[in-house]
């Protein structure tokens, strides 16, 4: 996918895999990274998605990161925060808008995901990624799957993808199967799927789709889910 594809799309208000509602499988199993109040989340792709609205009315932190500015803005202006603008110190064309709901920070790169660094982005707690993988094709999953490693410092990851017959529609969003989730993690985490359900994509709701859950925990991390 390039810029100009994501520009257009948002551009022309074809944002079919915007909700808004929070996303069920959020609700339903989020507490299974068992993080702490306070901690910080690391949403990738997050476009204006009010899952992070959520998130910051639990008590977390919100670090996302989006290619397209109007996105950006559209979030703090459909939540009704003031946001600050900061300008990177060293990339011209990368900035971040910052506010605070819940009286939790919310932080909004707008930048290519492969432009930053973990210094830029700051602790991670733990990645939400609602969106973001099945938003890429095949050729550029691996390098964001180490991308979202590095940027992260291998915290817990908590993703959701859809899996269905890739044949019969073009993406975004791709199908992702369980033998590529274990493609893209599995030399640096221990991979558990927490749920599996039917679900349907809006533009070719006559295909069968499954929605599925993971949760990866760093491969040297010896705790076990209860």
């Amino acid at each position: 996918m390039n810029p100009e594809f994501w520009q257009s799309r948002w551009g022309e208000g074809r944002i079919g895999f915007h909700k808004s509602e929070v996303n069920p499988l959020l609700l339903k199993y989020f507490t299974a990274l068992q993080l702490k109040k306070g901690s910080r989340v690391l949403v990738p792709l997050s476009g204006k998605s009010i899952d992070m609205a959520w998130l910051a009315q639990q008590g977390y932190e919100v670090v996302g990161i989006e290619l397209v500015e109007s996105a950006v803005q559209a979030f703090f202006a459909e939540q009704n925060i003031s946001p600050t603008i900061h300008q990177h110190a060293d990339n011209p064309a990368v900035k971040y808008y910052q506010g605070q709901l819940a009286k939790q920070t919310i932080t909004l790169w707008v930048a290519d995901i492969f432009a930053l660094t973990a210094e830029d982005v700051g602790n991670v707690d733990a990645v939400y990624d609602r969106a973001a993988l099945i938003a890429l094709p095949t050729d550029m999953r691996l390098r964001y799957s180490e991308q979202m490693r590095q940027l992260s410092n291998n915290a817990p990851q908590y993703i959701i993808t859809l899996n269905y017959d890739q044949s019969k529609k073009d993406g975004p969003p791709f199908s992702v199967n369980s033998d590529q989730i274990q493609q893209y993690y599995c030399n640096y985490y221990q991979i558990t799927e927490l749920a599996n359900e039917h679900t349907t994509i809006r533009s070719a709701p006559e295909i069968t789709v499954t929605e599925h859950v993971w949760l990866l925990n760093a491969a040297n991390d010896s705790s076990e889910l209860s």
